[in-house]
């Protein structure tokens, strides 16, 4: 993953005159300054490693303390906690996240406060009982449905899912890494397997949609590698997906009908459902309502 440098000194840019104090931007830096206040007042200096020094006339770490963690410089930090109009990449956020010791949900405040997005966003694998769950989860739903990491890896699927896709999800798997060839993946399975073709009412359409959603939903880790080995292996081995990439289309994910040739029940329509798992928006569950 792409690291962004962090500021040592405020940039010159920082002292021109500030907007309005009523403004939303204003408004949204006094939140941001107001949260990172409340958390930098919540540590002590034992809790983040560091020796006391002298009698404190404030609750917990100075901002000096916080810029010294940070590896920032303290008049930059102290401007953002004072609202003042500076710009902050995004990885100088995660090292003050990192600094504040801040949680998950906390991290992710902090981003949205800032405008940022943050690189590490569902960086973390899904741990083994979340994926338990996942599987529980379809597995309850009575309706066709599956579930997709960031790769479009399927993760779980229950049988009338396999029933649908005939050739895909009721064949064995292989173990393997994100969207290598072998595993269910979806943009393997539309864009390698000739079945998908005859399965998927209007493949075309289906297919350029689908490679501009996958694009709009990566956005953030394109180059992390399991998504970055997936999308090259695609351009290698499909002509289609290697054109339709290239267009750099980017839609959002919609539900809305989706038809199918069955080879058995002939035509049969769906309305695509899709929702995201907590905490791990890169995962999501996708079920296909009669």
């Amino acid at each position: 993953m792409k690291t962004t440098p962090i500021p040592t000194q405020p940039p010159p840019s920082a002292e021109h005159t500030p907007t309005s104090p009523h403004s939303d931007d204003a408004r949204q830096r006094r939140a941001l300054g107001d949260f990172l206040r409340a958390h930098r007042e919540r540590l002590t200096p034992a809790a983040v490693g560091l020796p006391p020094m002298g009698r404190r006339r404030t609750p917990g770490l100075r901002r000096e303390e916080v810029a010294q963690l940070c590896g920032l410089s303290s008049t930059w930090y102290t401007w953002i906690e004072q609202a003042r109009e500076v710009s902050i990449s995004a990885g100088a956020l995660a090292a003050v996240a990192s600094a504040l010791r801040l949680s998950r949900a906390e991290r992710a405040y902090l981003f949205d406060l800032a405008g940022k997005r943050d690189p590490e966003r569902g960086a973390a694998p899904l741990p083994h009982h979340a994926t338990a769950q996942v599987q529980a989860a379809v597995a309850a739903v009575a309706a066709p449905a599956y579930a997709l990491d960031r790769c479009w890896d399927v993760l779980a699927w229950n049988a009338a899912a396999a029933d649908i896709f005939r050739g895909w999800l009721d064949a064995p798997g292989v173990s393997g890494g994100a969207g290598a060839s072998g595993t269910k993946n979806l943009l393997r399975y539309i864009f390698l397997d000739a079945g998908a073709r005859t399965l998927i009412q209007d493949w075309e359409s289906r297919a350029r949609r689908v490679v501009a959603e996958f694009r709009a939903e990566c956005s953030a880790y394109l180059d992390d590698t399991p998504v970055r080995a997936l999308t090259d292996a695609l351009q290698r081995e499909s002509p289609v997906f290697a054109a339709l990439w290239s267009q750099q289309d980017v839609v959002e994910r919609e539900g809305g009908r989706r038809g199918f040739h069955h080879p058995e029940r002939g035509d049969i329509d769906f309305a695509q459902v899709t929702f995201r798992l907590s905490g791990h928006d890169d995962v999501k569950l996708v079920m296909l309502l009669a």
